[in-house]
């Protein structure tokens, strides 16, 4: 049995992908380092050689020579920079599908649905991460100990005052990680609160305008803003004390090495050129910890985007092989499903067994919160079953590749969402080349093809996501001309005519009787009788268990009161 990958692990593994980009930042940094001691080397022949034998030629080869290291140094800092740049961006290639289609499946549940999801903002944040100073810092931290020893040489008692400097700064920034690290986290998990809850208003913009919910939407996502800005200005304050400290006890710490230095040299036990030398040295070994303190708020965001991601991914771990079936027959078929959704108490949906045929429709009716939708979705594979299961052409659902599962059914949700892009690539569900023919055929057969040719670009009309360039009628007919798209084997409705006027039905009840004529099978949710008159057989929902079940006529005849009313209708929609 294979082992179980973590989402650290998956982690961890993306990052080891490009290991060797991380080994040529460390031969890099090699270099980089030893050219460091140029100004100290520099520093110590100036006031030691050319100042006591006054020699402008050894001056001038001096600064030649300094000038040459420097101008490679700066060759190799900025190559071993653009090297983690493309750590980096190879780390968010390697996740980045793997992460987006982890949001898209967790977006599915509707425990999830509310939360914002930052999935690929934390990739985003891990991978910049990656690219900033902070790493370049850690890559230098190791030549901190060269840097002090080469201190010691100069003199004992500076090397000891400069160790025992670097090991109060590095204790601070312990301190600072210690007690920071809860508040800033805090801080950002307010922040994403306050985003998604604008998002949401954003999205809902109509209702919050239309209901005069403007004063409250804004209150409330004032108190959630400042709610954020509070937490954060709280976590930098502590950031910034011990930032400003870090930064004043260095300062005062070189001035030290210097106090110390000239009082050595008073005592003719150094020289001033390893003075001024050692106290360029002990800037050099504090540096990297300089920097990473300075830049403390870019690794706790790192850590809790590290962290977030490695939830994410181990909650939504990679969907295992399929083996690739061919098409399936148009049957359905539940035995004993249950579905309880997280977090209730009771199930949406109990002990549900039915089959459909080849060239059938089968009408779902019930209260709302029966549990239709629940029924759809779980006939579509985006709801886990927790008892009993479901086939589909004779195989469970999790036999299928999902996309595949999705191309052999065509699906029309209650709440239309079309995606940013032409009509005809949201009628091919967003292919990058879009089967024109087909696209036609899908929008005859939803009776939209004359709506988008009268559109002023037609099927390149484009359309922004949900931005009310369109009716509801004409969205509507789009997601249904989407779900024909590709020759599904079988439809899913879900209150398909709730925004089609009765040319739109008409041609609804014409498309679900030619699709049953070619051997294939539709299930539709629906509370509209005009809807049913191409079911054949009817299933009443009612508190997630079915009530009834049978011919369509039989079933509306025992549970529906005004029954030779609704049969007039069907009547008449049939007739038209």
């Amino acid at each position: 049995m294979a082992k179980k990958v973590t989402g650290i692990e998956e982690l961890r593994s993306a990052r080891r992908a490009g290991s060797w980009l991380l080994w040529a930042v460390f031969l890099f940094s090699i270099f980089v380092n030893l050219l460091m001691l140029t100004g100290p080397l520099f520093m110590l022949q100036v006031y030691d050689r050319v100042l006591g034998s006054r020699s402008e030629e050894t001056l001038v080869a001096l600064f030649v020579l300094v000038g040459a290291l420097y101008g490679l140094m700066m060759l190799l800092e900025y190559a071993r920079g653009r090297v983690l740049a493309r750590f980096g961006a190879r780390f968010q290639s390697i996740l980045e599908n793997r992460v987006f289609e982890a949001v898209l499946r967790r977006a599915v549940l509707p425990s999830e649905r509310s939360i914002p999801a930052s999935g690929l903002r934390d990739l985003e944040t891990v991978r910049t991460f990656f690219a900033s100073p902070v790493i370049l810092a850690l890559f230098d931290v190791p030549w901190t100990p060269l840097f002090l020893g080469a201190i010691f040489i100069f003199h004992p008692m500076l090397g000891w005052l400069a160790l025992g400097g670097s090991v109060l700064l590095i204790i601070i920034t312990l301190l600072n990680n210690w007690l920071t690290n809860t508040k800033t986290l805090e801080a950002q998990n307010v922040s994403n609160r306050a985003h998604g809850f604008a998002e949401q208003a954003r999205r809902a913009a109509e209702v919050v305008r239309a209901q005069g919910m403007s004063t409250a939407v804004t209150a409330r996502w004032q108190g959630l803003s400042e709610e954020a800005t509070d937490t954060s200005v709280k976590s930098n304050d502590w950031t910034g004390v011990f930032t400003s400290m870090s930064k004043s006890f260095t300062l005062f710490l070189q001035s030290a090495m210097l106090a110390l230095g000239a009082y050595l040299v008073l005592q003719a036990e150094m020289t001033a050129g390893a003075m001024i030398a050692g106290s360029i040295m002990m800037g050099r070994a504090l540096a990297p910890v300089q920097q990473a303190l300075g830049q403390w708020s870019t690794v706790q965001r790192a850590r809790g985007a590290w962290s977030s991601l490695g939830e994410l991914l181990e909650k939504t771990p990679v969907l295992p092989e399929t083996h690739t079936l061919p098409t399936p027959h148009a049957n359905v078929s539940f035995a004993g499903v249950s579905v309880v959704a997280q977090g209730a108490k009771f199930p949406t949906l109990s002990g549900i067994s039915f089959y459909l045929g080849e060239g059938e429709a089968l009408g779902v009716i019930g209260k709302s919160g029966s549990g239709k939708s629940t029924l759809a979705k779980t006939l579509l594979g985006l709801t886990r079953v927790a008892a009993g299961e479901v086939r589909f052409g004779g195989a469970t659902l999790d036999q299928y590749d999902p996309d595949a599962l999705g191309s052999y059914i065509g699906y029309l949700p209650q709440n239309v969402v079309l995606f940013s892009g032409t009509i005809a690539e949201n009628i091919a569900r967003m292919a990058i080349n879009p089967d024109d023919e087909k696209v036609v055929e899908a929008a005859k057969r939803a009776n939209a093809h004359d709506m988008i040719l009268s559109l002023p670009d037609g099927y390149k009309t484009i359309v922004q996501g949900d931005d009310g360039q369109l009716s509801g009628g004409q969205r509507q007919r789009i997601a249904l001309a989407r779900a024909f798209y590709g020759d599904p084997v079988l439809l899913i409705l879900d209150e398909p005519n709730s925004a089609l006027d009765n040319d739109g039905s008409v041609a609804l009840n014409l498309a679900v009787r030619e699709f049953k004529a070619a051997n294939r099978a539709v299930v539709i949710m629906t509370h509209r009788p005009s809807a049913l008159s191409e079911c054949d057989r009817l299933l009443v929902i009612d508190g997630g268990r079915i009530k009834a079940d049978g011919p369509r006529d039989e079933v509306l005849k025992s549970m529906v009161s005004n029954v030779e009313n609704i049969k007039k209708s069907l009547a008449q929609a049939t007739s038209s």
